[in-house]
């Protein structure tokens, strides 16, 4: 069936809201009628963006077809239309999980009105048995917030998964433990590997009270940092370096975070110090071509180019600026082969 322009008509949008203006309306019966068109607002915005993510898949799977270029038209479709290939893609998710969620019979086509935007992709998200109660209370024709889905996730989480002891899911269950509390640990042991995750819940099952969940949630969020940032760290990607023992001895001396920090940090500056490599390459070569092509008879150019060779050459000086007292930074930048990997490629002075 395609639709005509005429059943294409969107039906005029009313909002009741407050007069600015009113002395007798009270700020809080104010901000409620606004909160009320927001979430109208919102439940249109959400319909609107599956049918463009209906839209979206169709021409995306049209371009899918044999032949070469195939995807071009998609990508066009897209630039003529000013949206980014991340968008299109989310609204095309977004798409697939209403179909998901109405086709296998859990939510009804028109309780989908019923959901906020952020919630319904939440909702989308959980797991089965969370969007089995979240769809059955849309049904009924309960509005569906964000905070309600947050809530019913972190409840099931808390009293459901296999990560905790069983003395933390006990008490869960029991109401002894909030679950918005519980719910961060899970997925911070999540992304753990399994000899750390029994270190921590061997903890949990000794003491398995409130604050210690929050200590063992913090604890497991430095561990996955500091094993994620290490892991990427070029400068400890060395046989002599043992950075899981490393970290067992910063847990034994309570400087894990600390731990954490340095590794991110380094991280960091080891990501910044390749695109300043990428970057110098790049200037230096488009030095080198101006300077060959402009010619003798362009002093000022000249002049210009004389003054970038503080970047473009193999020692860069750069000024900190005023609030660092006027000091300049010096870097000699050294391309080494993999034969010489020991010295060390970057050497600073103030």
């Amino acid at each position: 069936m395609v639709a005509t322009p005429a059943s294409l008509e969107a039906p005029t949008l009313h909002l009741d809201l407050p007069d600015p203006e009113q002395d007798d309306l009270s700020t809080l019966e104010f901000h409620a009628r606004l909160e009320q068109a927001w979430e109208l607002c919102d439940r249109f915005d959400l319909q609107t963006e599956i049918w463009r993510g209906r839209i979206l898949a169709a021409v995306r799977d049209r371009e899918r077809r044999g032949g070469e270029g195939r995807g071009a038209g998609f990508l066009q479709w897209l630039r003529e239309r000013e949206i980014s290939k991340t968008r299109a893609y989310s609204l095309i998710q977004l798409a697939e999980s209403a179909n998901s969620l109405v086709g296998d019979g859990l939510l009804e086509e028109t309780s989908v009105n019923n959901f906020s935007k952020r919630a319904f992709v939440e909702t989308a998200q959980a797991d089965p048995e969370v969007q089995q109660m979240i769809s059955e209370a849309a049904n009924e024709g309960q509005q569906i917030t964000r905070k309600q889905v947050r809530r019913l996730t972190d409840e099931f989480t808390a009293a459901t998964s296999p990560l905790l002891p069983d003395e933390i899911r006990e008490r869960t269950q029991q109401n002894l433990l909030p679950p918005k509390a519980v719910a961060p640990l899970v997925r911070e042991l999540a992304r753990l590997p399994e000899p750390q995750q029994d270190d921590l819940r061997r903890v949990l099952k000794e003491e398995p009270e409130l604050d210690r969940i929050k200590d063992v949630t913090a604890t497991a969020r430095w561990l996955s940092k500091a094993s994620e940032a290490g892991m990427a760290v070029r400068a400890l990607q060395h046989e002599s370096i043992d950075l899981e023992k490393a970290m067992q001895e910063a847990t034994r001396l309570d400087m894990l975070g600390l731990v954490a920090d340095v590794v991110g940090q380094a991280q960091q500056l080891e990501q910044a110090v390749l695109k300043l490599h990428t970057s110098w390459r790049r200037l230096g070569g488009l030095h080198e071509r101006l300077w060959l092509e402009s010619g003798s008879s362009t002093p000022y150019l000249r002049s210009l180019l004389q003054g970038l060779e503080t970047l473009s050459g193999s020692n860069l000086r750069v000024s900190l600026g005023e609030l660092a007292g006027g000091k300049r930074l010096r870097l000699q930048l050294v391309e080494e082969g993999a034969d010489q990997l020991d010295a060390p490629p970057l050497q600073q002075a103030a």
